[in-house]
C-alpha cells in the first residue's frame, strides 16, 4: 500500500495537463483584454466605413 502511494507522488504525468490548462486561460484572457481595449476604436472606424460609404452614388440607377 505505501509503494501505490510513493508511485502516485512521482507521477507527474498530470502537470502536463495543468500547465497546458493555464496556458489557455492565459492565452483566453489576453485575448479579451486585447479585444476590450481595441473594440471601441474598432467599433468607430465602422461607423466612419458605414457613413462613407452611404453618401457615395452607387452607379447603379433603379428603373
Amino acid at each position: 500500500m505505501l509503494n501505490i502511494f510513493k508511485a502516485f507522488k512521482k507521477d507527474e504525468s498530470g502537470a502536463v495537463t495543468v500547465d497546458w490548462v493555464v496556458l489557455t486561460a492565459a492565452i483566453v484572457g489576453l485575448g479579451m483584454v486585447v479585444m476590450v481595449s481595441v473594440g471601441g476604436g474598432i467599433t468607430g472606424l465602422g461607423d466612419s466605413i458605414v457613413s462613407d460609404l452611404n453618401g457615395r452614388q452607387s452607379g447603379f440607377e433603379n428603373q
